[in-house]
């Protein structure tokens, strides 16, 4: 080949070289930075979780625990607002039959729960409580078991048969047979503690995380776990809940371990 060839061969050859070395680069650019983020060019975005509004009905004696508990839930999950109901629980039952807007619900007690399977999803015991005596300041009647709230001479204030605790008041004094008269029967837990607190009565079966926030208010007489009744908490989804998945999954968070140290913190035993 002549010189003139070979010397337009190399040029030939130097250009194509130039041309494709910023082609080359670009490729490995564009890999190594796929490699770092851990995803490929292709990959579409994660989708942000949306945003809810929940309206949670929950038994009374679940308000401090659950403000608590709420807070940390929608920190964990921004965008998310829990606002709670609290009430007892045959009254969040009358709620929900008939149409109040909620996305779910949280009892004191599984035979509230298993009467509402119609308005309900499955429901799963989040935690679970005991009663206690409350007695006012000082106990000046010296209460020290059950049978002494059948004292005439003691002002005792029990919550109505068809609230959970008040059921649990009944079944406990009747399978000790005490007759107890109370001087009245009140709608909820809070309103009962609420009774022994301001002096207006002397003595009242609460449970016992209720009567552990009221500080030296009241004293607490504990009950033999042998003559005690443990109450359960189910919580549910509403099928009425327009928000169904953002209330599943905070149903689902209250069996996580943050939630249940939360609530054992608070005095709840494990579900």
């Amino acid at each position: 080949m002549s010189p003139i060839l070979n010397r337009r061969s190399a040029v030939a050859a130097a250009l194509t070289a130039a041309l494709l070395v910023p082609a080359l680069s670009a490729c490995g650019s564009s890999d190594k930075k796929d490699a770092d983020t851990g995803a490929s060019a292709s990959a579409p975005a994660p989708a942000e979780a949306k945003a809810a509004n929940l309206t949670v009905l929950a038994a009374s004696s679940l308000t401090d625990v659950f403000k608590t508990a709420g807070a940390a839930y929608e920190k964990a999950h921004p965008g998310t607002k829990i606002t709670f109901s609290f009430a007892g629980s045959q009254e969040l039952a009358a709620q929900v039959k008939q149409g109040s807007p909620a996305d779910a619900l949280v009892t004191a007690d599984t035979k509230t729960m298993d009467g509402l399977k119609a308005e309900t999803n499955d429901a799963s015991v989040i935690a679970r409580n005991r009663l206690v005596i409350a007695t006012g300041k000082g106990n000046p009647f010296k209460v020290d078991e059950l049978k002494d709230l059948a004292d005439s001479k003691i002002k005792v204030v029990l919550a109505a048969p068809e609230v959970p605790v008040g059921r649990y008041s009944k079944q406990i004094l009747d399978a000790q047979k005490i007759e107890v008269k109370p001087v009245s029967q009140e709608p909820n837990v809070r309103a009962v503690l609420s009774k022994v607190e301001l002096g207006e009565a002397d003595a009242g079966l609460v449970y016992k995380t209720d009567s552990a926030k009221s500080g030296d208010k009241v004293v607490t007489v504990d009950i033999p776990d042998e003559q005690n009744a443990v109450a359960s908490y189910p919580a549910a989804t509403l099928k009425q809940s327009k928000n169904a998945d953002a209330a599943a999954a905070f149903v689902a968070w209250l069996n996580s371990p943050e939630a249940q140290k939360i609530l054992q913190d608070a005095g709840f035993q494990k579900a």
